[in-house]
Parts: structure tokens; sequence; C-alpha cells
């Protein structure tokens, strides 16, 4: 998209004072140091760090005096000036996000600066190529072709290089999409998939990086000992059935001395295996241009090297020289050396092998040359078992009878089983190193434009290689010479050797020096990858890896990788290490496919990849492509690597740092959150789908410390991580005001959510005051059909006390609010004393006591608390939180700290005789002298997953009148219990009109009397505001009447005056007539007859409930509705109070008005 920019210049000042200005604007470009972390104090928000805007640390007045950006001066310590900022983009260092690089920010910009960027050619396409052309190409590619035909070796590495492909072009995207540091696929994918892909990706690149090195290192041992210098083998094999173990311990022995000595050149000094690169290279182009002038030289002068056949079957060059049975001489005709092979004496009545003497032996050119149209004999595959003759189609041979086979006769045999699926595992590493280019990226001039050009052109060029290398092997080189894997019909020479010009020492030494430093290679680079990892600190048991030397240098990493790939040599196999490290590599390309394709589909504001050449189809075909190839090759090693991905996402996922990368995934989350709550935006759910989604209403103290904690407890428990929880509060004042202590309290209220294991959202409001706080809370809270239907508080202990007389207010307009919106409603009295998700109740039961229907809910919460199961106190991932000591509420009981600091409702009215003569809000141990239950304050934990309420009996007690059937209903009540499949004991209760006793009139009678003393202490209140609101109107005489009437607090009755003196004595006289009269009312009152019944069915059901429920570990009571009146508010109070008097741990449930459990399936 073009975009024209224009600078404008502002004009300098007469008095010089715009130089000034400049100099000023280009201050915040220079780096002084590192940059601030923290809030920036423009508007009081923190900021995002990001490495071209510094905080300046000036002061303002000094730093914007004079400016000619006076109107934006306030801004500017966040949002620096336009210059500024590409000032700092000019001078910005590519180091590598999330991970300190080993040499510091001073010595990477002096090395910039002096060492020349590199161009796509030198920084991507060679390394590309020298990665890709290996130990394959040379040991196996001719093998391939002879077992597997012309046309499926070419199908196995069109397949190969197509995937390769189709990952370069997603790769691409994503390193043109931004800023690209080194650390090629482990980068991209942790980027784009987020902490828990990229970390699992990234291990498996490391381990398929370390088994290359073995793998590499495999292939030098084998071209040494096999075609360099047979002679030097330690292990010698006595027999020809012994060659094969005793090739196995010589690769090993070999194998580790040479990586050894490779890990000491690595430790030493990387320099020496940058400075050898070059060198490598040019011994793999020199190579293949010998193969490729070879096949040439074929055309027109083939090669004269003849191979043996014995019939059809093709012979070994070993211990004879002479392709026949008979030679003539001088002295007439005598056997060869072949004779006495295969048979068991010289002369030639001697007894030999019966298919020797029944086949003739002849000779034919290995190397026919490309007209001689051995192409078509080469096209369809060959495949054999295990200790298989090699034999040439189409000539003549008479089949002997099955025979034990000779090791000591010379044919040359398979060594292994062959098909397709094995040869596709083990040619996929040739087409492996395409991320050489991205790993450097911070050496290139133009990464965005570097990596894409030369990554794709060195996969066209080396697939270009291969394919054309099939065709010419299948059209020079002879079918049993291809299948031919150790060159033993060829005297033990290399099969490509042979064909090569000038000289098979060409290839030989050639291909020996390419491994040697594809070996380097890998042991350079895959320490780098793993404390690349290892300082990201996403995988905490790595930590140690991410250390080195003074340098910067992964010594210990090093060691890591040299153990690891010691294991690959000790396997001694190229065949058999080839199918494990393809397994990771196609598992880290199909997840680099996977991050284009999420990335491309989500659409995200930041994807905007400057290589446009790429389709979300094209990454999907390439992801599936991997994932296929990876069951093609070997299912059991594609099954054992996905396992370990899994477990080391597990583990990253649970014991792992958290880090915010801005990754596809949550993305990919988001949407698909953002498309399941708009399925299930219509209507309510079934009664069959019902489950309790909890708003938890926490108070919070002068500290922003939660009081209630075990309320989070409780709430865990009767969720155990189902459905949605919001755990909401309110502060009381304004936003801008209070916005330092709600992130405070959000902090305080998710470290609680952390330890109490609550799996929820957190949402904190701030109102002008409690009651209109809570009221947005119950409206507001959640989204879309994710929204709450029930909500938990606690009972408000200090309703009762002087200096918050009208704090149940809040608390019944809640109950209001409820009920209008149709929500369901837990109140949790003495909940400090409900269990913590450490213990577990030994016993007893949960009493449920269902007087009136609400839709289920009391038969529907102690099932649900029954099936809680929670860990023993550990955080996320099974991590113990240390944040849980930390914190000042977390005591024995998880109540507040010691000492009593709240005040006792039984100590200040003297109502509550159940309760202990001590605090009973603040310490559960001295308020409830239960025996055996919570003594000494100690809690029984168990040693697993406890189950809290999971040893609790159930039992529902049911009111029967006097006119009702009691045992019509309790087998009524039973069957309705047997058909909600809910065992519990069934009991009805017979409640027995009798008269109001005295009690109850007493009760009711000090009930209102409280009410009546409220009243007449506010007027007493009033009376007081009225008199200093007199003296300070004489005082102030210039105050008009409009603002006396406004700051005059309104009065009872809403009536307002203009004061006088005489009014004043006036309305003194009266008042303290009415307040004397009034507070005589108080003894001559008689109680409200509704009152009374009230409070009378409250006394009865509270004798019956503590009858049959004072040892329950919970009690469910139906709790009744607020009155319609709001002048009684303050008597529901008590009559909730005494309803609920002398239990332990009482749950108040109010239905929402619908049903939540059914009888049907």
């Amino acid at each position: 998209m073009p975009t024209n920019f224009t600078v404008v210049p502002v004009e300098a000042r007469a008095d010089g004072a715009g130089d000034e200005a400049a100099e000023r604007t280009e201050a915040p470009g220079t780096p002084e140091g590192p940059e601030p972390v923290g809030h920036s104090p423009g508007d009081g928000s923190p900021r995002e760090s990001v490495p071209f805007v510094n905080n300046v640390e000036m002061e303002r007045e000094s730093f914007f005096e004079g400016k000619n950006m006076a109107l934006f001066e306030e801004e500017m310590d966040s949002n620096p000036m336009v210059s500024s900022l590409l000032n700092k983009l000019a001078n910005y260092t590519n180091l590598s996000q999330g991970v300190v690089e080993h040499e510091q920010a001073e010595e990477s910009r002096r090395r910039a600066a002096q060492t020349p960027r590199m161009g796509t050619f030198i920084g991507v396409y060679l390394p590309c190529l020298q990665n890709i052309l290996g130990v394959i190409l040379f040991l196996r590619l001719t093998w391939i072709v002879g077992a597997a035909g012309i046309l499926e070796s070419f199908l196995i590495v069109a397949v190969c290089c197509s995937c390769t492909l189709l990952t370069a072009i997603s790769m691409s995207a994503i390193a043109t999409n931004g800023v690209v540091p080194a650390g090629g696929s482990y980068y991209m994918i942790s980027r784009s998939l987020g902490p828990e892909f990229g970390g699992a990706v990234g291990l498996c690149f490391y381990l398929g990086t370390t088994f290359a090195g073995a793998m590499y290192i495999l292939g030098t041992i084998e071209i040494f000992l096999t075609y360099i210098s047979p002679g030097a083998a330690i292990f010698q094999a006595e027999t020809a059935a012994d060659e094969a173990a005793a090739m196995l311990h010589n690769m090993r022995v070999y194998g580790t001395c040479t990586l050894a000595l490779m890990a000491v050149v690595v430790f030493v000094g990387v320099k020496y295996v940058n400075k050898l690169a070059l060198v490598f290279l040019a011994c793999v182009v020199l190579s293949i241009l010998a193969i490729y002038a070879g096949v040439i030289k074929t055309a027109f002068d083939p090669p004269d090297i003849p191979v043996c056949l014995l019939g059809n079957r093709t012979l070994a060059r070993r211990g004879f020289d002479v392709c026949a049975k008979v030679h003539e001489g001088s002295n007439g005709s005598a056997t060869t050396a072949l004779w006495g092979l295969f048979c068991n004496g010289s002369q030639p009545s001697a007894s030999c092998d019966e298919y020797f003497a029944q086949n003739n032996v002849s000779e034919m050119q290995a190397i026919p040359g490309v007209a001689s149209g051995v192409f078509l004999e080469n096209l369809w595959s060959a495949y054999a078992d295990k200790g298989a003759y090699v034999e040439k189609k189409g000539v003549p041979a008479v089949p002997a009878p099955e025979e034990s086979r000779d090791s000591r006769l010379p044919y040359v045999l398979s060594d292994i089983t062959t098909y397709l699926t094995l040869l596709v595992g083990i040619y996929f590493p040739s087409v492996t190193g395409i991320m050489a280019g991205s790993n450097r990226s911070g050496d290139l001039k133009d990464a965005q434009k570097s990596i894409p050009t030369g990554t794709i052109m060195a996969i066209v060029t080396t697939s270009f290689i291969y394919l054309s290398c099939i065709v010419l092997f299948g059209a020079c080189i002879e079918g049993v010479v291809l299948r031919d894997k150790f060159g033993e019909a060829l005297q033990g020479n290399l099969v490509i050797g042979v064909l090569a010009w000038p000289s098979p020492w060409v290839i030989v030494i050639g291909s020996f020096f390419s491994t040697c430093g594809a070996g380097l290679q890998s042991l350079t680079g895959a320490p780098r990858l793993l404390q690349a990892i290892a300082r990201d600190g996403i995988v905490p048991f790595l930590q140690v890896f991410g250390h080195g030397k003074a340098n910067g240098e992964p010594t210990w990493a090093l060691l890591l990788t040299a153990l690891i790939c010691e294991t690959g040599v000790l396997i001694a196999s190229l065949d058999s290490v080839a199918p494990i490290l393809s397994m990771f590599f196609l598992m880290c390309y199909m997840f680099v496919n996977l991050a284009c394709a999420v990335q491309t589909l989500l659409r995200t504001p930041n994807w905007r990849p400057r290589f446009k050449y790429y389709h979300w189809t094209l990454s999907f075909l390439g992801m599936s492509l991997c994932l296929a190839l990876m069951f093609v090759c070997s299912w059991y090693y594609a099954l054992f690597a996905m396992l370990v991905a899994g477990c080391i996402y597990k583990y990253i996922e649970y014991r792992g740092a958290e880090k915010e990368w801005g990754d596809g995934i949550r993305g990919l989350s988001l949407n698909a959150a953002r498309y399941a709550l708009l399925r299930v935006e219509h209507g309510p759910p079934h009664t069959k789908n019902w489950r309790p989604q909890v708003l938890v209403l926490l108070n919070l103290d002068e500290e922003q410390q939660v009081k209630h904690p075990r309320l989070l407890s409780f709430a865990s428990q009767l969720k155990a991580g189902k459905g949605l929880t919001i755990v909401g509060s309110v502060l009381e004042g304004t936003y801008l005001d209070k916005h330092s202590e709600a992130q405070r309290a959000e902090e305080n209220i998710r470290s609680l959510m952390g330890v109490e294991r609550t799996k929820g959202f957190c949402q904190l409001v701030v109102s002008s005051n409690l009651r209109d706080g809570t009221s947005h809370l119950i409206q507001s809270a959640g989204l879309g059909a994710m929204k709450h239907n029930t909500v938990l508080m606690a009972w408000p202990g200090s309703w009762k006390q002087e200096d918050n007389p009208f704090s149940w207010k809040n608390f019944v307009d809640t109950v209001r609010d409820a009920t209008a919106a149709q929500q369901a409603l837990l109140v949790a009295k003495n909940v400090d004393l409900f269990p913590q998700n450490q213990e577990r109740l030994g016993g007893g039961n949960i009493d449920v006591w269902w007087v009136v229907h609400d839709g289920g809910m009391l038969m529907l919460l102690p099932f649900l608390l029954r099936q809680h199961k929670v860990g023993e106190g550990w955080g996320r991932g099974g991590r113990r939180d240390a944040r849980a000591a930390a914190l000042p509420w977390r005591g024995a009981w998880g109540g507040r700290a010691a000492g009593c600091s709240c005040c006792c409702p039984s100590l200040a009215w003297g109502v509550g005789a159940g309760r202990a003569a001590g605090c009973s809000c603040c310490c559960p141990s001295l308020a409830w002298g239960v025996a055996g239950e919570r003594r000494a304050g100690v809690a029984e934990l168990s040693g697993g997953r406890p189950q809290v309420w999971r040893k609790c009996r159930m039992r529902i007690f049911t009111v029967a009148q006097e006119a009702d059937n009691s045992i019509q209903m309790k087998r009524e009540l039973q069957t309705f219990l047997y058909h909600l499949r809910i065992s519990a004991e069934v009991e009805v209760v017979e409640m027995v009109e009798n008269d109001i006793s005295a009690f109850t009139y007493e009760k009711t009678l000090v009930m209102e009397q409280r009410s009546q003393m409220l009243k007449q202490m506010q007027l007493s209140k009033t009376e007081r505001e009225r008199e200093a609101q007199l003296i300070h109107d004489r005082n102030t005489a210039s105050h008009a009447a409009a603002a006396t009437k406004a700051q005059a607090p309104p009065t009872p009755d809403k009536v307002q005056m203009t004061w006088t003196r005489e009014k004043l004595i006036a309305e003194r006289c009266k008042n303290r007539d009415a307040s004397v009269s009034g507070f005589k009312d108080l003894f001559s009152l008689k109680p409200d007859q509704s009152n009374v019944r009230r409070m009378h069915t409250a006394v009865k059901l509270n004798d019956v409930v503590l009858t049959k429920s004072q040892d329950a570990q919970l009690v469910l009571l139906n709790m009744p509705g607020p009155p319609r009146n709001r002048h009684g508010d303050e008597n529901y109070m008590e009559f909730l109070e005494v309803l609920t008097e002398g239990l332990n741990r009482v749950l108040l449930v109010r239905g929402g008005g619908r049903e939540v459990i059914t009888i049907y399936s």
C-alpha cells in the first residue's frame, strides 16, 4: 500500500530557542541506559515496554521548557516525538525477544558495525544448500533408487520436497511478519502458538538437531571404515556372519571418539567451525559437480567396471579376482579362487554347491551408461527381505532347492528388509535444513527479503538435484549395483563414487568432509537452541542449561547435547537413526504450518507478512502432509514423538512460566469463545443443562484484603471446576481516585482465587456506594449467555453493630435485586467455620430442610458438594502457591489474623444464646465447642485429592402441618428422590399448632423496640445537624438560601425550613417534647401481630432444626423473602437471625424461580 510521508520542519524562533528545542527533541531518542520499567507519569497507567520507546526521567519543567510542541508536552513522557521514534528505530538492534543474548548489547552493536551484513546468496542460499545436501545423498540415495525403483523413488523425493517447500512458504510468511530474531523455528512457533507449543516443538527441534549430529557422525565413520580405511577397524569379524556385529561395534567406538573430538572443537571455539563452513560447502558442491560430470561421461565413454554374477545372483568381490569357475593356462585349465569358495577342494572332481554347479558365472558392466536402456529395468521397485540375494532380473538361472545359507559364500545380501515407508523415513533427513537461513536473520542485510527468496531457491535447487539424480542413477547404473548398499560387488567402493568423474576419491573425500562439517554444525546449533529455550524460562528444569562460560558459550547445553548425541551413536546404524530424527523434524515442520494457518485464519491485525505468496490452504496441506509422513515413516516412532511433545506441552502448561507473547492459540481461543457465546445466546438453558453459574460477592477490608476467604473455598467445592464462576467485589468511591486501590484489590482477589483453586473470573466495580455497585454487578456481570444465575454471599455478621446500624439495608436490597433478576441466592452464615479445600470431613450429615419448593436447589446443592474433588492446596499445575503464606488473611483457620478485630454481635446485643462468651466471629475454635470436630484448630489433611464432603450423608427434612398425612408425604418424597437418582434419608417433621409463647412475644417486642430506638437516634442526630446549620448561617450572612437548602441534610419527613431564633426555640421545645414522648412510648409499645406470627414461625422452626440438625456438618434452609413493605427490613433480618440461631454452618437458599432439576433423562 503506497504511503506518502511529508516532514514539516518547525521554524526556529529568532532568539535561538528553536535550536534548543531541536536538541531537546532528540534527547528521548538517545538511549542513556536501560529503559525504566514501571508506570508512566502521564496518566497513571502502565505502558508496554517496546524497544524504541523510552520513558524520560528528567523533570518535565526543565525538559519541555521553550518547546514548540507545548500542546503535547504532558504526553511526551509516554508518547515520544516522531523524530525520536524514527531515531530509535534506526538504532534498533535485532536482539532475540524473550532471551538475553550471550553477548552484551554494546558488544553486539560493535560487532554489527564491524561485520558486513550478508545478502541472500551468502546468508541464506548457501547455508541452506549445505544443510540440505548431505550424508543421505552420498550413502543411501543410490540404494533407495535400486530398492524402490525410479518411479517410487521419484514419488518419495517429490513428496518430501513438497513438504519442505510448503513449510518454507509458511515459514517465509511468519519470518516476514515483523522482525525475526535468531532461533529459527522455536521462536517462530513459540511467538505464534504460545509458550506451550513453542517449548514442546522447540525441544523436539532440538532433539532432531541432536540426533542429526549423531547421524552425520555415523555417516562419517561409515565412510571412513568402509571406503577410506577398512583396515582401521578395531573389531575384526572371524566369519562373514559376524561382519555386521563387528561393524556396529567399530561404529560405536569410532563414533564416540569422533563425538568427543567434535565437542572439544565446539567448546574451544565456534569461530573455527564457522571458518571451515565454506570448506565443507565447497566439498559438497565439488562432489555434486563430479556426479554430473560422471553421468555425462557415461553417455559416450562408460567406465569399465565389471560385476560378477553366478546365475542371476550378485557376487561380492571378496576372496577372488577372476570371475570364472576355471581359467585356461599354459598347463591347461585350472580352477579359480571362486571355485575354492563354493567347492570343498580345488580339484574339478570336488563336490560343489548345488547352485554353483548348475549355473554359470558371468560378468556385466556396473555402469553401462545413459544410452544403455537400463532405465526401463530400474523403473520398478525390487523390495527384498533381510538376508535375500541381490538378483538381476531377466537373467536365466537354474533354481536350486532350499539349502542352508552358508555365510562363507560370497553373495551380496540385503542387510535389512526394505519397503516404501522405511525408505521414506530414511530419506527425509536429506531434505531437512531449511531453517538455516532463518537462524541467521540477525546477520542479514534485509532478513524479510532474503529469508523467503534464499530458502525457497535452495529448496528448488536441491529438489532439482535430488530428482535429477534419481533419474540419472536409474539410467546409468545396473539395478543390482544400486541395491548393493556398501558396494561389495565393486570391491568395496562407494557406488556413487564409481560413477563420479574424474576419480571416486572426489566423492569419498568430499562426502567425508561434508558429513564432518554437518556434524559440527549440529553440535554448534543444538546447544544454542537449548540455551535459548532455557533462558526463556518456560521449562523450569532446563534453567541450568541457560548458563555457560564467561563469554556466554553454552557449556552445560553442549554437555547435554553430547550425551543425547551419544545415545544415537550407540545405536550405530544410520538406517535406524534417520527415522528418529525424521519424526522430530516432521513435527517441527507440522507446527510451523499450523502456526501460519492459525494466524491466517484468525486475521489478527498484527498479521501483515511482506511475503504475499501464501494461503492457509497451503499451510494446512503442508501440515497434513507432515502428519501423514510421520505415520508413513514409522507409526510407533510417530506416536513416541507425539507422546514426548505432549508430555513437554503439559509440563510447560502446569509448571512452566506464564508468558504472554500474543500467540495465535490465545486468539484462537478468543474466536472459539466468541463463536460458542453466539451459539448459546438464544434462550435460557434446558433444565438438564442447568448448573449453578455463581457470582461470589466478596467484602474487602481497609487494606483491600478479602474478609471471608472461605467463601471462595465453598464456591470451589460447589463448582469443582465446572461452569462459570465470577468473583465480584465493590469499592466505594470514584474510579479515578480508587484506580490503584482497585488494581491492588483485584490482585489480592486473583491471588486468593489461585490459592483456593477457584477457576473463574474476577470483576471489581468502583461505585459511589456499595448498594449501587452490588446492583451493577448483579445486573451486568458476565457476557451473553455466560452470565451468572446464582449469587453467593456471606451473612452480614455485623448488622447489629451501633456504628453501622444500616448495613443490613445493602443485604436486603441485594436479596431483592437477585429476586428481581430471577437469580438464585445462597447466603452462607458463619462462613469462617466452613471447611477449607485441604480438609476432609470424616463423616456427619448434610441436612436439607425443605419447607417450600424452590425449583430443586436444595436437593441439587448437596449432590454437587459431594462430587467435589480438589488438590491439596496446590496452585496451578501442582505448584504450591507461595503467595498463600504471604497473604495476611491466611491463618490457621483461613480467617483473620490473630487478635479479634471485629465486633461481636453476641456481645453487642446479647442475642445468640448458642454462642460462647468470646468473640465468635473471628476465632472459630473459641466460638464453637463442638466435640470431636474442630478442636484445637486441627484440620484433617489428606495425602492426595481431598473430597471435603464426600463422606457426608444427605438427609432431607420436610415440614408437615396437622392436616397433612406424614406417612404419605414421606413415601412420595422417597419416590421423588428415587426418580431424581439422589440417595438421601427422608424424614417428615410435624409442627403442631400451639399457642404463641411469652418468649415469642418478648422476642418480637425487643425487636420492635430496637427498631423504634434506631429511629429516635436518627431524629436526635438530625436535630444536632440543624443547630449546627443555624450557627453557620448566623456567622456567614452572605450565604444564599439555595446554598443553605443544598447543604442542610434532609429530615425524615422531607421538611425544609428557614430558621430564625424564635423558630429555633420553638422547634427545640417541640422536638424535646416529641423525643421524650417517643422514648416513653417505647415502654408502652405493643408488638405487631404479623411480626408476632413471623417470630413464632422462626422460633418454632429453629427449635425443630436444632433438635434434628445441631450436629450436622451443614444445614441448608429455605430462605424466606424480604417483606414487600420496606419499613420492616430490620425485622426481616431479626427473623433470619432467630431462624438460624445456634447452628454451626448454615446455607440459606432462595431459588431463582425456575426448575433446576428434573426426573427425565
